[in-house]
């Protein structure tokens, strides 16, 4: 199923000891950006909050020279996420790009960091900044895999699985049983249940998919931070009995001590991550080893220029970089290609409810638990964002 190829090397400035590919010599001349939306066909729910709609993100970097490249910004919660991200990329973004010819990515990356990461230090909202920069990294990493006519997992140093292990995301709050069937169709061999909904509903969701599923597939559960410290140990024993193989985002605040105490004491292996935007971030969770498994988002944490530098401190710390996905084809195709570059990644998350916006690369799913890599230059796929242009958002139009 996997195989180990030999990796490209370039002459450009290594980044988290990695020799890249350079960018072509051609100044970017416009930075655009699409949103696509439709309301969701089944009942999308975490522990904060429903999800009403499917969204995607794109931001397209173009330069003189006429390549293309995508990234994809994540804009799920709030709402009205789709709106600010709009005047970020235009007013924000934009400026400091077009006009600039750049070595690398991580050129543009630094750039773009040291100019608006301050500003969303004084907004009070870091995240979107960074959410942001994430599809503009992503573009530029695209279009650096494209001008050396490798797909971007090859830019990255090489691919070494043409298949990678996939678990299903996410079972609950309701319609667990047919969830998990739906599962077992598809031939996964791990699945992951939303939790955080209270004692009641949660013990009796775990039960059931362990029911279905029986106890040849793994089980994780992700509580997206809905337990104070005193109710996730008052959990963990129902965690263990049941063979749940990690907790996710158990705990409020997500505070790395609290997550260590949970391991220690509840015996349970802890991951977290979708959230931190920025390497630095991930640091405290990683160098004491408060968590066995960090899961940087590609479309939060930075892009594949920050989503490296996370996977250099966890590599050097021995933990599994597990990335967190639950977005459109864009950054699938993203973090596939760069999941299947780096050794600390185990497994990677697939969202198993309807999502027309990854329609146009499910067919990667396979039927044994895996997601295939495609070859193809860049993202390594073809993904044509007008057949989705009968749910594309008016980004200027008036609202009530």
């Amino acid at each position: 199923m996997f195989v180990n190829e030999q990796p490209h090397r370039f002459a450009a400035e290594p980044l988290a000891g990695r020799q890249v590919p350079p960018l072509p010599a051609s100044p970017v001349v416009a930075v655009t950006y699409r949103v696509f939306r439709a309301s969701t066909t089944d009942r999308v729910a975490m522990s904060f909050a429903p999800m009403a709609h499917r969204s995607m993100a794109v931001v397209t970097v173009e330069l003189a020279d006429g390549r293309r490249g995508m990234g994809e910004s994540w804009v799920n919660y709030p709402s009205w996420a789709w709106r600010e991200r709009a005047a970020t990329i235009d007013e924000g973004v934009a400026p400091l790009l077009i006009g600039r010819t750049f070595k690398d990515p991580a050129e543009a990356y630094e750039l773009l960091t040291s100019t608006l990461v301050p500003l969303g230090r004084q907004w009070g909202a870091p995240g979107p900044i960074y959410q942001a920069i994430s599809a503009v990294d992503t573009a530029l990493w695209d279009i650096t895999a494209q001008h050396a006519g490798v797909s971007l997992g090859v830019a990255l140093g090489g691919v070494r699985a043409m298949e990678l292990r996939v678990y299903g995301s996410s079972l609950g709050p309701t319609d667990v049983e047919t969830t998990a069937r739906h599962c077992r169709e598809l031939g996964l061999t791990a699945v992951k249940v939303k939790l955080g909904f209270g004692w009641q509903r949660d013990e009796a969701n775990l039960r059931q998919a362990r029911d279905v599923l029986g106890d040849e597939v793994e089980i994780f559960g992700d509580a997206n931070q809905a337990w104070s410290l005193p109710q996730a140990l008052q959990m963990a024993p129902l965690l263990r009995e049941l063979g749940v193989a990690w907790i996710e985002e158990p705990i409020s605040g997500d505070r790395p001590e609290d997550l260590a105490e949970l391991r220690t004491r509840g015996g349970l292996a802890v991951a977290t991550g979708e959230n931190l935007h920025g390497a630095a971030a991930f640091r405290p969770y990683i160098e004491p080893q408060s968590v066995d498994i960090v899961q940087p988002d590609l479309s939060k944490v930075g892009g594949p220029t920050e989503y490296l530098r996370v996977h250099e401190l966890a590599h050097r710390a021995g933990a599994v970089v597990n990335p967190h996905l639950y977005n459109g084809s864009v950054a699938t195709a993203a973090t596939i290609q760069v999941a299947a570059a780096l050794p600390g990644t185990r497994l990677v998350e697939w969202d198993v409810r309807a999502n027309p916006m990854r329609a146009a690369i499910d067919a990667l799913l396979t039927d044994h638990g895996t997601v295939r890599v495609p070859d193809g230059p860049g993202l390594g796929v073809e993904i044509d964002l007008e057949a989705l242009a009968d749910v594309e958002e008016d980004l200027w139009a008036p609202r009530c």
